[in-house]
């Protein structure tokens, strides 16, 4: 077979990855200058250039790959797997740790320093990961791997855009509808032009003619612009500080769980690749997973890169491998000048954003469709902790603009939304979803017994906090491991698993009785 590097089709996958990896570097722009005090110097000169370079390590590494896996099979309709910084582990990274450095030492050189240390910690536990990740795939169900990742895309990636494009009917609605309408109906539009791009030019134009009519409902940023080439440097000093002085260890129950939750969210999407029709190696992809984080933070990035939600919705828009490289090559290009911001001073994210909620929906569906029916009771029940998550991070949000917080608000809810329930779903929720999900398939299955060892497992990461255990403090919801930290929790699973094998062994006894009456 003669496998090209670029199909019409990678032009709208990577408008689609494009504007989700732009989103987080805007984020890490907003976040780490407002909220944790870094200079521009910091932000455009070190921490944007070392994200770039890790990016692209990632995507012409999993463009390459998709290539070789088209050639070995033949095939044409081979999609690459997407890559960038996810926006959870962003998040947990600024908020959890950077942040609370920053506010204790008003230093934000030690916050940055901080990030740098969790990045490559996390690093080094995905690329241990990668060694246990065949094994977990093939003992874990598909629905258990697939829930979750609907639940994150039906919650923090569609609803999230939904609000936004409803916020801004009037540049938002026509475009994101317009996705909907081209790649739901698999409509080919005249000449071949690809649905994602209309859609995008569509929005600019309805943006700017409004505003020139009168109506400012597309407001470019006014920062303005200036050109300058930012190269990376080694940032490796600095993560060795905050090592040797010892404070990076008491923020390792945040590292911990991101690196856990990169892992399994790694494993999740390779298996949401496999049910579109595309298997990858995944010991490789882990690792090639692991060491672009440790590119991104030897060169001065602290969020980690990790293989992104939402293979099936470039598949489906018919991208191949082409659209990773542009990715890459687009996204470097703009770190390098300094020209994140620029894109947004010319085109209105609201333009953008309904490609992000065909993805979402597109992955939320195919957790339904790609296991069996049966199952599907299983992916509903293993979509509620991201549900929880969702719903803690909008609590949050609102009491923080609001000019409160959780920790003076929370005795006040009393029973009228049972936060505390809330917050300790939330917790870990990413296991969570896996865990339920996987025994809900084994009880449907009735393997009372496998869904008795799931059950158990929970128990275990109950008592220890992996979840559902937190602390509530001022800077809001933390982790919390140790010896019987989520007591309640680990005694109710273990009296479930206990329940579990004793089914196991009634069911056994039926058959065996059945089994005698029909010989």
């Amino acid at each position: 077979m003669k496998a090209g590097w670029f199909v019409r089709g990678d032009i709208d996958g990577f408008f689609g990855l494009f504007v989700d990896n732009l989103l987080q570097l805007m984020l890490i722009a907003v976040l780490c200058g407002n909220v944790c005090g870094m200079p521009p110097e910091l932000v455009y000169g070190r921490i944007l250039p070392g994200a770039a370079l890790s990016i692209l390590f990632g995507n012409l590494f999993y463009a390459w790959q998709a290539r070789n896996l088209a050639i070995r099979t033949g095939r044409t309709d081979v999609t690459a797997l997407p890559y960038g910084i996810n926006t959870v582990s962003l998040i947990a990274f600024v908020f959890l740790i950077i942040a609370p450095i920053y506010f204790e030492t008003k230093d934000p050189n030690l916050a940055w320093q901080a990030g740098l240390f969790a990045c490559l910690a996390s690093a080094l536990l995905e690329i241990a990961g990668a060694f246990v990740g065949d094994w977990l795939r093939r003992h874990t169900p598909r629905a258990a791997l697939l829930s979750s990742l609907a639940g994150i895309a039906i919650t923090f990636i569609s609803m999230g855009f939904v609000f936004q494009i409803f916020a801004m009917p009037a540049i938002a609605i026509v475009p994101a509808l317009f996705v909907i309408f081209v790649y739901g109906g698999r409509i080919k539009l005249p000449l071949g032009l690809p649905g994602g791009f209309i859609a995008v030019v569509v929005g600019v134009a309805m943006g700017w003619i409004l505003r020139w009519c009168g109506y400012p409902y597309f407001q470019p940023l006014q920062e303005p612009y200036q050109f300058a080439l930012h190269f990376p440097k080694t940032a490796f000093p600095d993560m060795l500080a905050f090592l040797v002085n010892g404070h990076g260890w008491k923020y390792f129950s945040v590292i911990f769980p991101m690196a856990l939750f990169n892992v399994i969210g790694s494993l999740q999407n390779l298996e949401s690749a496999e049910a579109a029709g595309d298997r990858y190696d995944t010991r490789s992809s882990l690792l090639v997973n692991g060491f672009g984080s440790i590119v991104a933070a030897c060169l001065g990035n602290p969020f980690p890169t990790t293989i992104y939600i939402g293979h099936p919705g470039w598949k489906a828009m018919g991208a191949r491998w082409g659209y990773s490289i542009l990715n890459g090559a687009v996204i470097t290009v703009l770190c390098l000048i300094g020209g994140v911001t620029l894109v947004l001073k010319v085109v209105p994210m609201e333009a953008m954003i309904g490609i992000l909620l065909w993805i979402g929906l597109i992955i939320t569906a195919q957790a339904f469709q790609e296991v069996p029916r049966k199952h599907s009771v299983a992916v509903a029940l293993g979509l509620m902790p991201a549900l929880a998550a969702w719903a803690l991070l909008l609590i949050e949000t609102t009491l923080r603009k609001a000019g409160a917080s959780l920790y003076d608000v929370a005795p006040k809810f009393g029973n009228d939304l049972y936060v505390y329930g809330i917050i300790s779903l939330s917790q870990g929720f990413m296991l969570s979803c896996m865990i339920l999900s996987a025994m809900m398939v084994f009880v449907v299955e009735r393997e009372f017994f496998k869904a008795a060892v799931w059950t158990a497992v929970a128990a275990a990461l109950s008592f220890f906090g992996v979840i559902h255990a937190y602390v509530l403090t001022p800077a809001g919801v933390q982790n919390r491991f140790g010896f019987g930290e989520a007591k309640a929790f680990a005694l109710a699973y273990l009296i479930a698993a206990l329940l579990l094998v004793a089914l196991h062994y009634y069911n056994r006894g039926q058959e065996s009785e059945s089994t005698g009456i029909v010989a």
